[in-house]
């Protein structure tokens, strides 16, 4: 028999990560990726970008009321927010197909720091000076022919994966 929401018996924890949107302006990944960063317990998310749309009537249609809880920042300068990083010490994991990246499955989370997963905008991916930022970049193995995907699927796999290795 399925169960209701009340009658699910899942262990609420928070992970030491804050997923960091290089660029998100599409409305349904944004409240998509409140709803997934809260059901993975996550810390936070930053927006970098200027005019993120947070509209909440939109944005509630996909997080199901997840943004009321899962504190957020907005970063309109990459500066800003690379200085903002460097300051709270995180270890910064970026999800791209890179030259330099290696699979998502290798990576190597800390246990004394916070993490910082950066997730590139639906167009061009994560840019090229928080790739440099990075500690690791790591790609989600794909074996179809298809190179991308979505990038709330991309972020959910490596929220698994991460969560999965902190427990």
């Amino acid at each position: 028999m399925q169960l209701t929401h009340e009658e699910t018996q899942f262990e609420s924890s928070q992970f030491p990560i804050t997923l960091i949107c290089d660029h998100i302006y599409f409305q349904q990944n944004i409240g998509s990726l409140f709803r997934i960063g809260e059901a993975f317990g996550i810390e936070k998310i930053i927006f970098l970008g200027k005019d993120i749309p947070l509209n909440p009537r939109k944005i509630n249609k996909t997080s199901r009321n997840t943004h009321l809880h899962l504190p957020h920042l907005i970063f309109e300068e990459e500066n800003t927010l690379i200085e903002h990083l460097k300051e709270q010490n995180y270890e910064i994991i970026a999800l791209e197909i890179a030259s330099n990246s290696k699979a998502l499955k290798d990576v190597l989370l800390p246990t004394n720091k916070k993490i910082a997963l950066i997730i590139g905008s639906e167009i061009n991916g994560v840019s090229e000076e928080l790739l440099a930022l990075s500690n690791q970049i790591v790609h989600i193995n794909m074996f179809g022919k298809n190179s991308s995907m979505n990038v709330v699927q991309a972020a959910s796999i490596a929220l698994y994966e991460f969560t999965s290795k902190l427990i």
